[in-house]
């Protein structure tokens, strides 16, 4: 079973970037397909961007496509979200998922793991 812990949020205004890191432990890193979420107040939890174990392969929203990139590192048990160009409407608390399939999915219930999140706010 594997712990995972999100760091990296925090405040910039629009036009910044924050890079969000995935700590995994636990567990064997590489066997997991890793998922980025996010969800603002008052809303649902939405897919942001996805990382296949396989390959490194990864799928995007398309509301952040081109803006944000998705990474891993099995070497460190890592996954990253580099996020650039953010805008007020990207504020939300993001969460890291994994699981054990190998295909990224946008639902957030084919989702076996998940961290605490950490909070992106974007000012105007």
């Amino acid at each position: 079973q594997v712990q995972l812990v999100e760091a990296g949020g925090g405040l910039v205004q629009a036009g910044g970037s924050l890079r969000l890191s995935c700590s995994a432990s636990g567990g064997t890193f590489s066997t997991y397909t890793m998922g980025w979420f996010r969800q603002a107040p008052g809303k649902e939890r939405e897919f942001v961007a996805g990382v296949k174990k396989t390959d490194g392969s990864t799928t995007y929203a398309e509301s952040v496509k081109g803006r944000f990139t998705a990474s891993r590192d099995s070497a460190k048990n890592t996954a990253y979200l580099q996020m650039n160009s953010l805008r007020p409407e990207d504020t939300a608390v993001y969460y890291c998922a994994a699981r054990a399939n190998i295909y990224v999915r946008t639902s957030a219930r084919d989702y076996e793991y998940w961290g605490q999140g950490t909070q992106v706010t974007v000012s105007s």
